[in-house]
């Protein structure tokens, strides 16, 4: 199914294209410090400008923008933890694979479908802020895949996913990867409902990205050092970047691979592959 936005608000149905299945998220007029709530301001006890006006007058600004982004996130939590049900129930293993922009993910996404569609029925969520052409690249593969444009927004969230969720038929899903907007600071703030966010870094961006961009690495699971085939070109300092990682993150699994040519994927797979069978007979 093909949703477009409505002028009013409304998500109705559209024409049906051949490939990818795309929707575009709901999203608010008002980002809120880079955050896209979409329906989530439903969810708020109060309209967020009431919220606002009240605890300006009480406590203050400062007060007011705390306020509003804990209601935000408290929302989206709520929706998360309906998506994680939905998702236990059916038996489904959900990762959300996070990185900046160009770090690999989308290449990620297309080796591990190649390695893994035989063992596991696998269904994609790509989020990106305009265009289709990731979800273009999964659906060349023959899995069914959803495209999330964000129209701005910086990440996807719980209400993103949801909405997404109907145009999958979910009892012929084992595996789900959503693969967030390229950022490396809002999509850790936000749940979508997933069993482990997974990280990824490329060698080309430098070692210091534990140090400047911590939560990332403290929120996932793991961190996969993509890009190593290009070690010898750009000035990647390895042991820095696990031991950086490692201090905000003991219990981070780390992977170094090049989607390239495929060097350590091996190890990504079968970590992956044990995850997703130990949840399905859990």
């Amino acid at each position: 199914m093909f949703l477009r936005r409505h002028p009013a608000g409304r998500q109705i149905p559209g024409r049906v294209p051949p490939v990818p299945v795309c929707l575009y998220a709901a999203q608010s007029h008002r980002p809120l410090h880079g955050f896209i709530g979409g329906d989530l301001r439903r969810l708020l006890p109060v309209p967020l400008n009431v919220i606002g006006m009240k605890k300006s007058k009480e406590k203050g600004v400062k007060n007011m923008k705390i306020s509003v982004v804990k209601n935000v996130l408290d929302a989206n939590d709520r929706i998360a933890a309906d998506n994680r049900a939905l998702f236990d129930k059916k038996k489904i293993y959900v990762i959300n694979l996070m990185s900046s922009p160009g770090a690999g993910k989308t290449t990620l996404v297309e080796k591990t479908i190649l390695a893994l569609r035989d063992r596991y029925r696998i269904g994609v969520i790509e989020g990106d802020i305009q265009d289709t052409c990731d979800a273009e690249r999964v659906a060349k593969l023959g899995i069914p895949v959803v495209q999330i444009n964000t129209g701005g927004g910086c990440h996807l969230d719980g209400n993103m996913i949801r909405e997404a969720l109907p145009t999958f038929d979910l009892d012929q899903l084992d595996f789900l990867i959503t693969e967030n907007v390229g950022n490396l600071v809002c999509p850790a703030e936000f749940k979508i409902g997933e069993n482990a966010k997974i990280m990824i870094l490329s060698t080309p961006e430098g070692a210091d990205k534990p140090a400047k961009y911590p939560l990332m690495f403290q929120e996932s699971s793991v961190l996969i050092l993509n890009k190593i085939d290009l070690m010898p070109y750009v000035d990647f300092n390895m042991e820095k970047a696990k031991k950086d990682a490692l201090s905000l993150n003991p219990k981070l699994r780390i992977f170094a691979v090049s989607c390239k040519t495929s060097e350590g994927l091996q190890d990504w797979l079968d970590w992956l592959s044990g995850q997703i069978a130990a949840f399905q007979k859990g």
